[in-house]
Order: structure tokens, then sequence, then C-alpha cells
């Protein structure tokens, strides 16, 4: 459980450190090619194909109070406008829209949100809370729409093979210290030579200079960093995301009240309809031109 937190906040604190005026020129720079470049980017699929749900009734509901905290891009953070905005947010304002409901969005302090939720302050949280156990045990939760793939980065000019167990033997894989990145890499990596690191941006300019072959570390962190300026365009993807749950989180979903049920069973209606539309891949594209998937 505690892992799973760990992530979270500590991709949290990366990306706080990034100038938002900054990152969102370097989103609207990305975002400009996204649709040109869309058969090229991984987006994710999170919904059952054979799961068919059913719109709940919604008659006499009252306008929904979403509830953010507006420093975590790409998923939550203040537009150049001061609005806030972020894929999670704007995901939220297209399922109002597709269930015809009336929403609004305040923002609050991230470790503030679950309290004002359960004290009524707000009707939805729709920020990175990671779906936990002890989470479900106060609150509903959708399904996830979101997950934070753990994933390998390699520079483009060493040729390197993909990231397979075999491949991996006596290869020197950068991690950040005490996550849960480390953990999985000391379980199943077996035979590669693991160099942890304090932070992330130490783990990334060490893949820059060239002084470590692999670096295994948080998909969406990487997906940050490579699409900036400080990569230089060094470094790329290598191999798929790996998504299992007991190291990297079951995700984040829209979080209500336990007496909510009918809201969480339209979230999901909702979600899954965006889906299907291509309302989410549009949205994705938005946000991540550059996919931790």
């Amino acid at each position: 459980m505690q892992k799973r937190y760990q992530v979270t906040s500590f991709v949290a604190r990366f990306l706080r450190k990034i100038k938002h005026p900054a990152f969102l020129a370097t989103l609207l720079a990305l975002g400009l090619a996204s649709a040109a470049q869309a058969q090229e980017v991984a987006i994710p699929n999170f919904w059952d194909p054979k799961a068919q749900l059913e719109r709940p009734d919604l008659t006499g509901l009252r306008p929904i109070r979403f509830l953010i905290d507006d420093d975590f891009p790409p998923l939550h953070f203040s537009g150049l406008d001061g609005n806030p905005t972020g894929f999670s947010v704007e995901l939220a304002r297209a399922m109002c829209e597709r269930l015809a409901i009336a929403c609004t969005v305040q923002v609050r302090r991230f470790d503030t949100l679950l309290d004002a939720l359960a004290d009524r302050q707000g009707d939805v949280v729709a920020a990175a809370v990671p779906i936990t156990a002890s989470l479900r045990q106060r609150f509903l939760v959708t399904g996830p729409y979101f997950k934070i793939p753990a994933r390998f980065a390699v520079r483009k000019d060493r040729n390197l093979p993909a990231p397979q167990l075999k491949a991996l033997s006596g290869r020197t894989v950068g991690v950040v210290g005490g996550t849960a990145h480390e953990a999985y890499a000391k379980a199943f990596l077996t035979g590669a030579v693991l160099k942890p690191f304090p932070e992330l941006q130490e783990a990334q300019g060490a893949l820059r200079a060239g002084q470590i072959d692999y670096l295994f570390a948080d998909g969406l962190g990487l997906a940050v960093w490579l699409g900036g300026e400080d990569s230089a365009g060094c470094c790329d993807f290598a191999g798929g995301p790996y998504l299992e749950s007991r190291f990297f989180g079951e995700g984040i979903g829209f979080v209500v009240r336990q007496d909510e049920e009918n809201l969480r069973r339209a979230f999901d209606y909702a979600l899954q309809q965006l889906w299907k539309e291509g309302k989410y891949a549009e949205l994705y594209l938005r946000f991540f031109p550059i996919s931790p998937f």
C-alpha cells in the first residue's frame, strides 16, 4: 500500500518542479503534431469491450462539484489563463457533457481533497489519488481511467537490445532508490547491475550522459522528460509498459462518497462511452503527445 503512494507522491514532486508556462508551451508545441502522429501514440484501454454498461437514471441530479489539485501536470494543473485544466479535468468535463449534467471544478490542496469530499464540500475527487483497498473502505471509486506504468528508457545512439531479461544481464540499469521500480527490478531483473539514484532527475541525467545503459522508472515522469528540453532529444522509451498492480498500483479513478453509487455507475458508463466514441483518445493525445504507454 505504502509503495503505491510513494510512486505517486514521487512523481508529483518531480512534476511540481516543472515551470508551468514552459511545460504548457512544450505541451502545445508537441500537441500541434499529435493528430498526424496519432497512429504512433499508444493509447491505453482500461475498458472491457464485453461489458455493456447501462446509463443510470439521473433525473433531478444536482450540479456536480469536482474537487482537484492544480499542481500535477499533465493530469491537473492551472492553464495559461489561470483556469484548471489537464487530462483528468477535461475528462471530467467530457463526462458531464456526455451525461448532460451541470458540473463545476473547485481547486484545493491535494492533501485536503478526500476530507473535503467526506465533509460534502464537493461531490467527486478528480485528482490522481491512487486506487487502494484503504481508499475503497472510505469511498466508492470508478474503474481506472489512467494508470502510471513503469518504463525503460535508453539513449537513442546506443542501439541496445530490447530490455528483456537475457539482454539486461550485465547491463547497468538505473533506478530511483526506495521506489516500487527499484523493488521490482531487484525481484525480477536478475542479472542486471542496478544503480540507484536519489532522484529521478539525477537518473535521467546519468542516462543522458551515458553513465547507465537503461533507466527503469516512472513512465509518466519519463514521458514528460523525453518531450522536454532537459532530455535534449537524447533518449527514447524501450520495450513496453509494466503495469503489475502489486508494485505499480491499480491506477486512478474518480472518487465519490459511499452513498453515491448511482453517481459512480453514471461515471463508469460515461467513461466507457467516451472511449468508444473517441473522446478519450482525443483528450489523451492532447495531454500525452509522448505516451507513457
